[in-house]
């Protein structure tokens, strides 16, 4: 009797992916950006993420580089257990936003709260050149 091994992803997939518990999909999280008189601010939408799972740096062309990660695997250690389907939680994702030239780089900072990551961007403070001077009569 040969056995035919096709049938296992199939009878899970229509066990799991249906309307009532629809397969994951992979798609990028949502990103707003602020601006006001004093900086930008960027917001990006990171449910169940920590601070750990953020990268964010100023690379070389001094762009600004978001990047997250985030893996989640249950171990079980059961010998009497085989895994006919198992899935790991990973979400990876990197964003490279442009920075204008009227951002202060050195003071940018950034916080993780509510699963929002929030980088301030703050802009270069403007200095006022005053013109009020004594001209002299020649």
């Amino acid at each position: 009797m040969m056995r035919n091994s096709a049938w296992l992803p199939t009878v899970f997939n229509d066990l799991f992916d249906t309307e009532f518990m629809p397969k994951a999909n992979c798609t990028a999280p949502a990103i707003n950006v602020k601006e006001n008189d004093k900086a930008y601010t960027v917001e990006l939408a990171a449910p169940g993420m920590k601070k750990e799972d953020f990268n964010v740096h100023i690379n070389d062309e001094g762009n600004l580089i978001i990047k997250m990660e985030q893996k989640q695997e249950h171990k079980e250690d059961d010998k009497n257990t085989r895994y006919l389907r198992r899935e790991f939680s990973y979400s990876k994702f990197e964003q490279t936003l442009i920075l204008p030239d009227d951002v202060e780089k050195t003071k940018i900072s950034a916080k993780v709260e509510n699963g929002v990551l929030t980088v301030e961007l703050p802009k270069v403070e403007e200095t006022k050149v005053k013109v009020a001077r004594q001209i002299t009569i020649g």
